[in-house]
């Protein structure tokens, strides 16, 4: 035993005879119970050791074909009053969900190991930190929450001997069977329960399911934000830092900005960019009276295919050592992976991510899976922030939302304030390309890019964002909005993206600082297209002049579509956010 808790122990002891499994360990988190592990995953093909000279310490994984991604029809809120949950999320009586997955449990472990794993999330010691203790019969899942978090013995410390205040995760591979998966959030019983699914973003209880459903309910609760935001500094050539946090849905770039490289510039006259995280945010006020962030995760859950030298050299980096692969390409001649988008030479003797033949020279089919994945040390990434583990975390000066709009949104603009940055945050969307139907642009909003990650109604998350503000006053951070995605007629985008984007984190700071001007448009403040730097860049000020209009015909759309989205969130959705929606529509004009 790794505690004297006894609401831990009690807990346990009620899953270990649900389960019934032959054996229960419970991980320490030492070098050598993992290296065992590994070894036995390793003899029954569950991992297959990579490379050692290459890639060292590096395995892969595959996942059952039915089961390469997060399922958002199977993945529920369970409240006890519907309209807690709100209309964004499946919900379920959590009465109904228990007695339903409760057989489902009963001796799924029979012949299997239980593996009991305690987590912190957050710097141990910190007092922005939270304990999860996840049980699953996966040595994936273990090998996995020790890269992706500060797992082991010391997470016991921030608990103590008498809190009842941890997040229970029960998880079963079972069957892996599709028609019977379920992830599944008691909010108010501080509990996951996952089963059917062997796949990361199912099973590795401290990610989405804890630090952002289960977090964002606790923080609601308990004055504080858990967002699905990255956190970067930026540091001046006098060595002074500055931290932003940042939103954005899928496929818009979040990784890449996180361990941005700065263009030249910016590098030659010293400036530094510093990864603190790349997908969750846990903010608290300080003693100092401003917005404090930690990096709840230890690691990197990336998208492998698109990752390469070009696109973000940083996280290819961090994928060299101590990093597991799941579902890319094996090449068998150099026992080495490969992923669409990696380079422009696909082995030609390999396996492809179901562990058939593939020859990437002839193949029509893709050797890895779209949603292929590394599990990657944070402390491997060349740009990784010394205060990645400082128990305080980071003051944040600049929150900044951002989607992929075509026409719609200009490259930057700020909020008028936090109430108004609130309804930018909320209206946050992306377009499609539905290229079979010839529709383009359909528009899909997801709020703070919390859609499908917000463990409690949206109206009332909306509501604590704003309370958050009142709570923090004018030492509250600025908030802004970005669009890299502005297209040409031709559809080419018109910003060069990835480490130029710099170039408007730069206005932004400068804002922060009261060192830069800005102009106010209907939507908000803008930047006077001389004041962003495109030294070095192929395009002129009237260019940026093009990126930062505002067409008033596309934004009167844009505030018809907002008014069709509020509604569904019925007397839950906040005043405040109405008024500042027939703002917008009054100074856009009828």
């Amino acid at each position: 035993m790794l505690t004297n808790n006894k609401n831990v122990l009690k807990w346990v002891d009620e899953m270990v005879a649900l389960c019934k499994p032959d054996q229960v360990v419970w991980i320490d988190g030492s070098e050598e119970q993992l290296n065992g592990l590994r070894a036995e995953a390793t003899k029954t093909g569950e991992m297959l050791p990579l490379n050692q000279e290459e890639l060292p310490g590096c395995y892969l994984h595959r996942t059952v074909p039915n089961d390469v991604a997060r399922v958002e029809d199977r993945t529920f809120i369970c409240t006890r009053k519907e309209e807690d949950a709100g209309p964004i999320n499946n919900w379920c009586d959590p009465k109904e969900m228990y007695a339903k997955l409760t057989p489902m449990y009963d001796g799924v472990m029979k012949g299997r190991t239980m593996y009991v794993i305690p987590y912190s999330m957050g710097p141990i010691g910190s007092p922005l930190a939270k304990v999860g203790v996840e049980l699953t019969d996966s040595i994936y899942v273990v090998l996995n929450m020790d890269i992706m978090t500060r797992m082991g013995k010391a997470a016991f410390e921030n608990l103590g001997d008498t809190s009842d205040d941890f997040v229970r995760g029960l998880h079963s591979k079972a069957a892996v069977d599709p028609e019977n998966r379920y992830i599944v959030h008691f909010p108010e019983d501080n509990t996951i329960w996952s089963i059917n699914s062997g796949y990361g973003g199912n099973v590795l209880l401290g990610k989405k399911c804890f630090a952002l459903r289960i977090a964002s309910y606790q923080g609601k609760n308990e004055g504080w934000m858990a967002e699905h935001m990255l956190i970067l500094g930026i540091e001046n050539p006098q060595g002074e830092v500055k931290y932003i946090s940042a939103a954005f849905p899928s496929a818009c770039g979040k990784t890449n900005l996180a361990m941005l490289i700065p263009p030249k510039v910016y590098a030659d006259k010293g400036y530094k960019v510093w990864c603190v995280g790349d997908d969750i945010a846990w903010m608290r006020q300080g003693p100092d009276g401003r917005l404090y962030a930690i990096n709840p995760e230890n690691g990197f859950f990336g998208v492998a295919p698109g990752t390469n030298a070009k696109s973000n050299p940083n996280a290819l980096e961090s994928t060299r050592k101590g990093t597991i692969f799941t579902n890319v390409v094996l090449n068998k001649d150099t026992n080495t992976v490969w992923w669409e988008g990696l380079d422009k030479n696909p082995p030609e003797n390999a396996l492809d991510w179901k562990g058939n033949p593939w020859n990437g020279k002839e193949s029509t089919e893709k050797g890895a899976h779209p949603n292929s994945r590394f599990t990657a040390p944070a402390k491997n990434c060349p740009c990784v922030s010394p205060e990645f583990d400082n128990p305080n975390g980071v003051p944040i000066s600049a929150m900044i939302f951002g989607g992929r709009r075509a026409k719609t949104a200009p490259l930057v603009y700020q909020s008028f304030d936090w109430t108004h940055g609130v309804f930018v945050g909320s209206t946050m969307a992306s377009e499609t390309t539905a290229a079979a139907t010839g529709a383009v642009g359909v528009v899909r909003r997801d709020p703070m890019a919390m859609r499908p990650f917000c463990g409690y109604h949206m109206g009332d998350y909306f509501q604590h964002w704003l309370d958050m503000g009142k709570k923090l006053g004018d030492k509250a951070p600025k908030i802004f909005n970005v669009n890299w995605f502005r297209t040409d007629d031709e559809g080419h985008f018109i910003w060069p993206g990835f480490g130029d984007n710099m170039r408007v984190l730069m206005w932004i700071l400068d804002r922060c600082d009261g060192k830069a001007d800005a102009v106010e448009t209907p939507i908000g403040y803008e930047p006077k297209p001389e004041d962003i730097n495109i030294e070095g860049l192929d395009i002129g000020t009237d260019v940026v002049a093009d990126l930062l209009s505002v067409d008033k015909d596309l934004w009167k759309e844009e505030a018809a579509g907002i008014r069709e989205f509020y509604a569904q969130f019925g007397d839950r959705l906040p005043k405040e956010l109405v008024k500042e929606l027939e703002g917008l529509e009054e100074r856009l004009g009828k």
